[in-house]
């Protein structure tokens, strides 16, 4: 649904985006992650047909970024980093504006704003005014505004930013829903708990660079060197504890108030024979649990340039 192909974009001397190549899926949600200023927002400002490229090509839904512009709006709902709303306009009229603009017939517009509203759970707010909504509530109008034309394909830049922990929870589940009715997602944010668990794939940018993406999994796959498990136990910590530090592929050991982390060079059948290492010692566990590298894990490792 989504292509680069060598896009750059440069401002004079200065090279915001050097080459990047990505191809994100129907039915995806990609995270795109970095640091503020690393080239998040002019690719997806590129996407948006909001600029135009100084090299490579794009494509959204079979539609070339810079020689169909149009086709790609059609099939797009993007929602920028910063947006503004229209003193004096209710909750309604903002969104019947922004369908006035992709055509939609009036018999019909009024439907899609009935359905957008309960979608954003914003049916409540129809005939308020928009400048005086929190900005949790304009958060959820301007991501209705992107959906007013059924986009199979959507941008948004930083969704959650400025928001409240509660609303945060609230974006996700509504990434989760739009992701359930078939959406192609793109999100950006430099704050990686908010990807974490909403995302199909990632990709990392800094610098202009595209250092690694892919399927959620299989980079978690990538740079995890060692397994980390967690153990709490109920009887027996002190042998537990000598069973954990003779083990061969033992390569750190910290043991916290409420339980136990140890870093360990092994496989899936190793964990499996520390396990009844455990229990034929006398050891008894509350629980035996294999962490998974965190999206801040992923990222300081890549950064560091540990993953070519």
């Amino acid at each position: 649904m989504i292509t680069l192909e060598g896009f750059g974009k440069d401002y004079g001397d200065f090279t915001a985006v050097e080459s990047i190549d990505l191809h994100i899926g129907q039915g995806e949600t990609f995270g795109f992650i970095g640091p503020n200023g690393a080239g998040k927002s002019t690719t997806i400002r590129f996407l948006a047909t909001l600029l135009r490229a100084s090299r490579g090509r794009g494509e959204i839904a079979g539609a070339d970024v810079m020689e169909d512009p149009i086709a790609v709006r059609q099939n797009v709902g993007y929602m920028p980093d910063n947006f503004g709303v229209y003193d004096g306009m209710r909750v309604w009229e903002f969104l019947d504006f922004f369908a006035v603009a992709y055509r939609i017939g009036r018999t019909e517009r009024r439907q899609i704003i009935d359905n957008v509203l309960e979608l954003l759970d914003l049916t409540h707010k129809r005939d308020d005014f928009v400048n005086g909504l929190s900005r949790g509530m304009k958060q959820r109008l301007c991501l209705a505004k992107t959906l007013v034309h059924d986009p199979p394909v959507l941008i948004l830049d930083e969704p959650a930013s400025g928001l409240d922990p509660r609303a945060r929870v609230e974006v996700k589940a509504l990434l989760k829903e739009l992701r359930r009715m078939g959406k192609t997602i793109l999100i950006s944010s430099h704050i990686l708990t908010e990807l974490a668990d909403c995302c199909t794939s990632i990709g990392i940018i800094e610098r202009g660079k595209l250092l690694l993406h892919g399927p959620i999994d299989q980079v978690y796959q990538k740079i995890r060197k060692n397994r980390v498990v967690e153990i709490r136990f109920i009887e027996n910590q002190d042998t537990g504890l000598s069973v954990l530090r003779s083990h061969p592929g033992l390569r750190s050991l910290d043991v916290e108030p409420i339980s136990v982390v140890a870093e360990l060079e092994t496989d899936d059948q190793g964990l499996a024979d520390l396990i009844d290492q455990m229990h034929e010692a006398g050891v008894k566990m509350k629980s035996f649990h294999d962490r998974d590298p965190t999206l801040e894990d992923v990222f300081m490792t890549v950064t560091k340039g540990l993953v070519s």
